[in-house]
């Protein structure tokens, strides 16, 4: 199934980017569940898009029996306050459409991470670094990681800012993309050094998607196949 443009006319005005990408993401969890992981195995996925919200104390309500009759109390973490801090910065956050993949022999341990590319990754130099700072620190600790761009209204390359937190800005240019573009990354620790294999695919749109290596740490690849997913997921949005 082809490639559309998600961010303009007439797809756009049909169907909003965010909804689309949670039904790609969820198209993607559910085939590696089904069809490509272990038993030992598991994906899930993370959404997060906008500013956070954070809640500054918690409560825990339980029910407390008393005789015949049973009451409700509530307990209160221990309050503690740190001193004044000595500085603020401002930062961004960025946008969380992540598919993550779990190792359970040993508890749940991330072993690999799909990233689905929003506008704001891409719309200013400071969400740029935080979503390649993420991606760089998963690649250095040895998780696999795919990276797909199908956002067309920022002209951005994610890509690039990956390559150039790792100090290969180079790369880019012998493997060039377009806007839209998914780069599979395979980190490893070899007897020559360490070592990063890259699989770099420029997207068109109207054609097929590609299928791309997902690196498990320490136990392999599995094919993701970005087209069935995505074809998965127009259907389900009714953009068949």
């Amino acid at each position: 199934m082809p490639l559309l443009d998600h961010f303009h006319p007439p797809v756009s005005e049909r169907r909003g980017w965010e909804g689309f990408h949670g039904l790609w993401a969820a198209a993607l969890v559910e085939k590696l569940n089904r069809d490509v992981l272990a038993e030992e195995y598991y994906a899930d996925m993370q959404i997060h898009v906008g500013s956070p919200v954070e809640v500054d104390i918690a409560k825990l309500e339980e029910p407390i029996a008393t005789g015949q009759h049973r009451a409700t109390a509530t307990a209160l973490a221990p309050v503690w306050t740190p001193p004044a801090t000595d500085l603020i910065l401002p930062t961004v956050f960025p946008d969380d459409i992540e598919v993550q993949v779990f190792a359970t022999v040993t508890g749940a341990t991330l072993v690999a991470a799909i990233e689905l590319v929003s506008p704001s990754n891409k719309d200013r130099p400071e969400t740029r670094r935080a979503f390649a700072a993420k991606c760089v620190s998963y690649l250095t600790r040895g998780i696999g990681l795919i990276v797909v761009d199908i956002v067309t209204n920022r002209l951005a390359n994610l890509h690039s800012e990956v390559m150039g937190l790792l100090g290969h800005a180079e790369a880019t240019l012998q493997h060039p993309t377009g806007p839209t573009y998914a780069v599979a990354y395979r980190p490893s620790r070899q007897p020559s050094g360490d070592q990063i294999e890259l699989w770099v695919r420029p997207l068109a749109l109207g054609q097929p998607l590609p299928v791309l290596p997902l690196a498990l740490r320490n136990a392999g690849d599995v094919p993701v196949d970005l087209e069935g997913t995505y074809a998965e997921a127009r259907e389900r949005s009714r953009l068949g």
